[in-house]
C-alpha cells in the first residue's frame, strides 16, 4: 500500500533521525482501515464524525505497526514522508527532510502491545544499519506543545532494552527520551469490555 504523500528529500540531506508516532482512527479505536485510508487520501469524511475534520489532510509515514505486529510500508525510507509537520531536532527545522517516521497503532491512554515493541525494535535495528541514524525520538519531542505522541504509555526503557539485545549499547544509546512509564501496569488488546475504547 503506497502513499502518494511523499516526495524527494533535499540533496545532500542524509537520514539521521527516526521519529516515533502513535495513531488510531477513529481516535482510541483499533483494527480498522482508517489509518490506511488517511495515508492514501481515501478517508471518507462521512465515515466517522472525526473524519470530517481531517479527511482533507495530506499526510503519511514511512511505516505503520499495527497492534497485531503487522508492519506496513507506505513510503520507501529513501523518500521524504509527510509525518513530522512543524518540527525541530537539535536546532534543525523541517524534520521531514532528514527523518523516517514510524507510526504505532495506539493512543495516549492505553499501553502498546509487547509484539509492537518487538517488531519496532527489529525495524529500528535494520534502519540503523541502512542509514546513519543519530537519534530515535518521539513526535512530542520534535514538536513539543503541538504533539503528544507516542504518548505517556510508550516505554522508551523497554525499547532501549530490546535494542540492546539486537545491537548492543551503541544502538540503544540512539534512543533519546527517558521513560516515566511504570511497566508493571500492562494491559493487552482486546481489553475487558468495560475498558475497551468505543
Amino acid at each position: 500500500m503506497i502513499s502518494p504523500n511523499c516526495d524527494t528529500r533535499p540533496a545532500d540531506c542524509p537520514v539521521v533521525l527516526i521519529v516515533l508516532h502513535a495513531i488510531s482512527l477513529p481516535p482510541d479505536r483499533f483494527a480498522g482501515d482508517g489509518v490506511e485510508r488517511l495515508f492514501t487520501n481515501r478517508l471518507d469524511s462521512a465515515g466517522h464524525p472525526y473524519y470530517a475534520a481531517i479527511h482533507h489532510l495530506r499526510v503519511s509515514a514511512h511505516y505503520f505497526i499495527r497492534r497485531t505486529g503487522e508492519q506496513i510500508c507506505f513510503v520507501a525510507p529513501a523518500l521524504r514522508a509527510w509525518h513530522a509537520g512543524v518540527s525541530s531536532w537539535r536546532g534543525r527545522e523541517r524534520c521531514n527532510d532528514f527523518s523516517i517516521g514510524i507510526e504505532l497503532e495506539g493512543c495516549d491512554s492505553l499501553p502498546f502491545e509487547p509484539l509492537q515493541y518487538e517488531v519496532l525494535a527489529d525495524l529500528l535495528a535494520t534502519l540503523c544499519e541502512q542509514f546513519p541514524i543519530e537519534g530515535i525520538t518521539g513526535h512530542a519531542d520534535i514538536a513539543p506543545g503541538r504533539k503528544t505522541d507516542p504518548g505517556p504509555y510508550f516505554s522508551w526503557a523497554r525499547l532501549r532494552r530490546l535494542l540492546t539485545v539486537r545491537g548492543g549499547a551503541a544502538l540503544a544509546a540512539r534512543v533519546e527520551p527517558e521513560s516515566a512509564l511504570d511497566e508493571s501496569v500492562q494491559m493487552r488488546w482486546p481489553f475487558p469490555s468495560n475498558r475497551r475504547p468505543v
